[in-house]
């Protein structure tokens, strides 16, 4: 019998509070994608995040003419991190905004140190 790994979804506590103010049918389609993840499975909306490596993702999603990203980083730890929740209204075409690059790699940076395994020396 296989037994099915799910991981667990875990927020940067700033990128859940900015999640919470998205529309109610955003946030159902966001919970529907990252339940996907979890269960090790691809959501149609999940797309890499360039420029940071591998494991640091992205889904966007289209809702009543605005658009909504969620960041998250699968290479962290055990859990599926949610990094960055943000209404993306760029004026540099299809490209993330500066600011949210930024804010993402620092984000990311703090998780990482923070996760950062320690090493026990035993004598």
């Amino acid at each position: 019998m296989r037994v099915k790994i799910i991981r667990e979804i875990s927020w940067v506590k700033a990128a859940r509070k900015d999640y919470v103010g998205f529309p109610i049918e955003a946030q159902r389609a966001f919970r529907r994608a990252l339940t996907m993840l979890a269960e090790g499975g691809m959501p149609e909306i999940a797309k890499p995040l360039s420029g940071f490596g591998s494991g640091v993702m992205e889904l966007a999603l289209r809702y009543q003419g605005d658009a909504f990203r969620l960041v998250y980083a699968l290479q962290i730890g055990d859990d599926l991190w949610v990094i960055h929740a943000f209404q993306k209204k760029s004026t540099s075409g299809i490209k993330t905004p500066r600011p949210d690059i930024e804010l993402i790699q620092t984000r990311l940076m703090r998780l990482r140190v923070q996760l950062k395994p320690t090493k026990t020396i035993l004598n």
